[in-house]
């Protein structure tokens, strides 16, 4: 079997191709990417039940939280509003204790997992009208005390801040945090957090953050997803409620808190009190993105909640809706504007006079045209008013969720019979889960796309038929079957300008939606076969793409394939999935060029097609490298993806 790869450059690849989908599910945020280790910090999280149009959220600000020791009659626990820290989130723990040396604890996820000789950074706040005495800050497990902190208060009423650090003298999991009295008494506390201090910019949990900074994706998409819309417009991401000061960020349920909610289970899921801190807020991400090198692409409600979930909407009639509408140009204004402008002035009171250089925006998330739902009408509303003030903007439009549907064809009509106007959209988000035959099957599914208008494949991932647990999803059949379909994307780049895969991350034990891209628990993380596929294709976008052709039939033999080449290594680089059930041998053809000095290959493999990574073997499914005679043969074994460097010096 034999690739010939020409010199014949056909279209430019877009340098930024490949990226990241972020949404909050999973547990991806808080107890995940946001490296806080202490659940319900500020006391303000509800539990949430009900279904489509029915969602019942019910404050239940003690969630995570226990008397200390454990089911002391001694501790009374409450909520309180009088005197709140702060006004947005006006919620604070009052604690009575009839004995000395009790208080409370925090449930913190699966407990505190702390490494040895790693560093970590505690504050509270604490109010006391009436308690005069030592305050002690334990960290604990099973009794053991592995860090201790006294601090002594006097009685005065005003709320003031404690901050205490400590290294771990050994590493441990399923330790807590206990806050005591030591005397009877009565005291307040609120906005209680624990921080690892090597968190990345003292924000992101370390090991994921390096795990998306090693992909060097072109682009970060967020905060998703459904989470933008919401079950209801009152429970939708609205960003201006995400930045300032986390203390005063409004706390808000998590739409996936009710996924799977039905009438076999009283319409009662299992993460009914998965909520958003929002500590992971706009200005967040925007850093994120500048850490990990990737331009932001953040996407705005358009006075829809999620179509699949709900019928509420703010019609277009409303004044109400232009808030929306607002809602959009004060965020691009909070990421590029100057520090003189309102929004421009927040962001540099956060730390950043800089702008974030703000050059995309998503306009509504996965929505479609109903008779009900006009959805082209508010596009348009949107479209315009950006670009009245910010023409070079560059909108993302939706195509539905799906493909090849009714909706998903009235999508693309809307588009393109406005594709003659300046700057219309810069491309149109398209999702597909799908089987991974549906992938091999489709390698050629963008060869016959009308040019004009651009396609952002926004949301993929192969699903294949899962053996077991949820992770057993993530198997390297259908990680191949991606990387197949991807040198279809890649061939024609000329109108897929973006993709990245979803969703990105997953918290074992805690998952609403699966396969995923990384995997993690509270001490480790691990790349599924999906990210060494996708890893393998950002770290190697080539400049252009290059004609290619062999002597056999892909689709047939299930050796997909295609070249690029990259202009500033002088390099072409070839990408061959073999999705077949057999070992192959394949040689290359570079004879339109001068001699090829080497041939430099990644190959990703496993040992059985429904392999797939875990804790236990992270590497199970991975990546090796290795040079080959570029004038030799190449076995790719069965199931495999391979990206070929070919250098001429």
């Amino acid at each position: 079997m034999k690739i010939t790869v020409s010199d014949i450059k056909t279209h430019d690849i877009n340098p930024n191709m490949f990226g990241l989908f972020f949404e909050d599910i999973n547990y991806a945020a808080d107890g995940g990417l946001y490296a806080e280790m202490i659940e319900n910090r500020s006391f303000e999280f509800f539990r949430t039940t009900g279904d489509f149009d029915a969602y019942a959220p019910e404050y239940d600000g003690i969630y995570g939280w226990y008397k200390y020791p454990k089911d002391c009659p001694f501790v009374v626990m409450e909520t309180r509003t009088v005197r709140p820290l702060v006004k947005e989130n006006p919620h604070y723990l009052h604690l009575k204790t009839l004995r000395a040396n009790s208080g409370f604890t925090n449930k913190s996820f699966d407990g505190l997992c702390l490494k040895k000789g790693n560093g970590y950074n505690g504050v509270f706040w604490m109010n006391t009208p009436s308690y005069s005495g030592d305050v002690n800050v334990i960290i604990e497990k099973d009794k053991d005390v592995i860090y201790k902190k006294t601090f002594t208060v006097t009685a005065g009423d005003c709320w003031r801040e404690f901050r205490y650090s400590f290294t771990a003298p050994y590493s441990v999991r399923g330790a807590h945090l206990v806050i005591t009295l030591s005397e009877r008494g009565e005291a307040d506390f609120d906005f209680i957090s624990l921080f690892p201090q090597d968190a990345v910019l003292g924000i992101f949990r370390k090991d994921l953050a390096e795990l998306l900074k090693d992909l060097k994706p072109g682009f970060l998409r967020f905060p998703g997803g459904c989470i933008i819309e919401g079950n209801t417009l009152e429970n939708r991401y609205q960003w201006k409620l995400s930045v300032g000061d986390p203390k005063s960020r409004v706390s808000n349920w998590n739409r996936w808190a009710v996924h799977g909610n039905n009438k076999e289970n009283n319409y009662t899921g299992r993460f009914s009190h998965y909520n958003q801190t929002l500590g992971l807020g706009y200005y967040e991400y925007f850093l994120l993105c500048e850490y990990i090198g990737a331009k932001a692409l953040p996407v705005i409600n358009v006075g829809l909640a999620c179509q699949y979930q709900s019928t509420e909407l703010v019609e277009t009639t409303d004044p109400a809706f232009y808030e929306y509408v607002h809602d959009a140009l004060d965020l691009i204004e909070f990421a590029n504007g100057d520090v003189g402008t309102k929004w421009g002035a927040l962001r540099a009171r956060m730390g950043h006079p800089a702008p974030f250089n703000l050059e995309f925006m998503g306009i509504g998330n996965e929505q479609w045209e109903t008779e009900r739902v006009n959805f082209f009408e508010r596009y348009t509303i949107f479209e315009k008013a950006i670009h009245a003030k910010y023409p070079e903007m560059k909108l993302i439009g939706s195509a539905g969720p799906d493909v090849r549907t009714e909706r998903y064809e009235a999508a693309w009509n809307f588009y393109r019979e406005n594709r003659d106007k300046r700057n219309f959209t810069y491309a149109i988000d398209e999702h597909y889960y799908m089987p991974p035959e549906w992938f091999l099957e489709n390698t050629h599914f963008y060869d016959d796309y009308d040019r004009s208008v651009k396609v952002f494949s926004g949301e993929y991932a192969a699903h294949p038929k899962r053996p077991g647990s949820e992770k057993s999803g993530n198997t390297l059949q259908g990680a191949v079957s991606e990387a197949a379909f991807l040198t279809g994307v890649e061939r024609n780049a000329d109108v897929v300008v973006m993709s990245s895969y979803a969703p990105l991350f997953a918290r074992e034990g805690y998952v609403q939606w699966a396969p995923d891209m990384i995997w993690f628990n509270d001490e480790t993380a691990y790349g599924t076969p999906s990210y060494h596929v996708q890893k393998m294709y950002s770290n190697n976008v080539g400049s252009w793409d290059l004609e290619a052709d062999s002597d056999f039939d892909p689709d047939g033999e299930k050796i997909f394939f295609n070249a690029s080449y990259d202009a500033k290594r002088d390099e072409v680089i070839l990408k061959i999935a073999n999705a077949s059930d057999e070992d192959r041998e394949v040689s290359f053809d570079l004879t339109d060029y001068n001699e090829v000095k080497s041939a430099e290959i990644v190959l990703l493999k496993g040992d059985d097609p429904r392999a797939y990574n875990s804790v236990e073997f992270k590497d199970r499914v991975k990546t090796e490298e290795f040079s080959a005679d570029p004038y030799g043969k190449v076995v790719l074994p069965k199931q495999s993806f391979a990206v070929v460097r070919f250098s001429f010096n």
